[in-house]
């Protein structure tokens, strides 16, 4: 594995949503850089490319209340557990769930493993609210997938909260989780 800056120069094997989230980036004059890797869909499979990346890669939870009707995509430290109940209560919803891949690929276009702030985006009737946990939002860089987890992106934290977030049309909200219930 090797970091790069920007996108890659040959797209020929990158899907649109990847592409997609590259021309979002471009387009908005943030610098990132990258790294390329195999599938890496959970914290612990990022292990080794948190260290190349340089940057902490979030859990990034993409949750539903019990209706299916609000959905939310929580950015919190990787080596935080979740804990259903603590983040329900924080945001004042109760019965918060693992939202279903349909749902995931319909808001976000995203697979689960690739679940990212980036697939924002996506979401043009603006049906998925933003929370961000304070020690991710205070980190000087954050790590996430460009909408696929074959590669993953090194983003400064202000740009991701300042320009990308509202460049989709989101607010992000800065919670509070604890590290115990």
């Amino acid at each position: 594995m090797e970091r790069m800056n920007g996108r890659p120069a040959d797209a020929c094997c990158r899907l649109d949503k990847e592409q997609r989230c590259y021309d979002l980036l471009d387009r908005l004059g943030v610098d990132y850089q990258r790294v390329d890797h195999a599938h890496a869909d959970t914290i612990a499979a990022c292990a080794d490319i948190e260290q190349v990346l340089g940057a902490k890669i979030c859990k990034n939870l993409f949750l539903c209340n019990r209706q299916k009707t609000a959905f939310y995509l929580l950015l919190m430290p990787g080596d935080q557990p979740f804990k259903t109940k603590v983040f329900s209560k924080s945001i004042g919803v109760s019965r918060l769930s693992f939202a279903p891949e349909e749902d995931m690929l319909r808001l976000l276009d995203i697979t689960p493993g690739s679940v990212s702030v980036l697939g924002l985006m996506n979401d043009r009737d603006m049906q998925v609210s933003l929370y961000v946990d304070r020690r991710v939002a205070q980190e000087e860089y954050m790590g996430c997938h460009p909408c696929i987890n074959t590669s993953t992106l090194r983003l400064k934290t202000d740009d991701v909260l300042s320009r990308i977030v509202p460049a989709t049309g989101h607010t992000a909200e800065i919670i509070d989780l604890p590290d115990e219930e």
